[in-house]
């Protein structure tokens, strides 16, 4: 036994064996990491397929719930003021191609949304032209001639052409300003996501169930984009439709380096890590612009209001004691 573990030929065949093995077990723990691999894709594939089911049950189950619980008369209000819309040709007159972002802008997104909206445009004036007419003729200026009292009915209804743009122009300002405040937020809690081993469409499903509190339009928003990411063939259109939706510079951003990521395999968290920084930086801008802005708007105020105080309650006991002694003497 000896003698042939000693065998120079004995050793170079095991060697030789050894090497052999080594050089299969190279190769084939690629195949087997490529089955694994196989099966983690498709298990991710087969989670999707829940999530698009699973979302496609719950929107329609809201669809169900509107029809059970809309009533008659709302059902024949719709239809006056589609018919209104449709017979006057509204869509024509008023419609433009940033009609229909601006309504999604301001979380109006459904047909019917635009309907009213057209509606609203077109009966606006003539509500205030009539009704301010009613009140300056019979009740503020019942004397001053009629052709007068018309004019200013015609103003009342100029102002009312502009009064839905105004407030569509409010909501948007009020939804983008709240959008604004809780992205930076909602940057850190996907960075944490996504660093933990989610994917982004959990990422983005479990940080809009974290900020349904802090920020219901940023929630609605994250959650819109996860149902499109599920349902969209192309991804970076959800992307994009986010970036259109909020018209924010940083989601903007944020959005074209997710873009990229998707396009050419780069590293999410690296993106998001370096967009996070950012916003937390701008967000400290803003607050010290902010601050520095305060002494030139508290300088109006102390003018005003204070100094008058600060002078009545230094003199006024010196006006009283002069007072009190019959005045000046000189």
């Amino acid at each position: 036994m000896i003698d042939t573990l000693t065998d120079p030929n004995f050793l170079i065949a095991v060697f030789a064996a050894i090497s052999a093995a080594a050089v299969v077990f190279t190769f084939g723990a690629q195949f087997f990491d490529r089955s694994e691999l196989k099966g983690r894709i498709k298990r991710v594939a087969i989670e999707r397929e829940k999530l698009r089911a699973q979302e496609m049950q719950r929107l329609r189950g809201q669809d169900a719930r509107r029809k059970e619980g809309g009533s008659l008369r709302g059902t024949e209000s719709k239809t006056l003021v589609r018919r209104t819309v449709e017979s006057l040709s509204l869509r024509k007159a008023f419609l433009d191609d940033q009609t229909v972002i601006k309504l999604a802008r301001a979380g109006y997104r459904s047909p019917s949304h635009l309907t009213t909206y057209l509606f609203l445009r077109f009966v606006t004036p003539i509500v205030l032209f009539v009704l301010g007419f009613i009140y300056l003729r019979f009740i503020m200026m019942p004397e001053r001639p009629l052709y007068m009292i018309a004019l200013y009915a015609v103003a009342l209804g100029l102002i009312g052409s502009y009064l839905p743009v105004l407030l569509l122009k409010n909501k948007i300002l009020k939804r983008r300003q709240s959008i604004q405040k809780a992205w930076p937020d909602t940057l850190d809690l996907m960075l944490l996501c996504v660093e933990a081993g989610m994917s982004i469409e959990h990422a983005i499903q479990r940080v809009a169930l974290e900020m349904g509190q802090q920020s219901p339009e940023l929630a609605e928003e994250l959650t819109l984009t996860k149902a499109e990411l599920s349902f969209l063939e192309n991804r970076t259109m959800a992307y994009e439709n986010l970036a259109e939706r909020t018209d924010l510079d940083g989601v903007r951003s944020v959005m074209t380096a997710l873009v990229q990521a998707e396009r050419y395999g780069t590293s999410v968290g690296n993106a998001l890590r370096v967009m996070a920084e950012e916003g937390r930086e701008e967000r400290m801008a803003a607050a010290e612009k902010k601050a520095a802005s305060l002494p030139p708007k508290m300088t109006v105020p102390l003018i005003v209001f204070f100094l008058p105080v600060l002078f009545i309650v230094i003199i006024s006991p010196a006006i009283i004691k002069v007072m009190e002694n019959g005045g000046i003497g000189f």
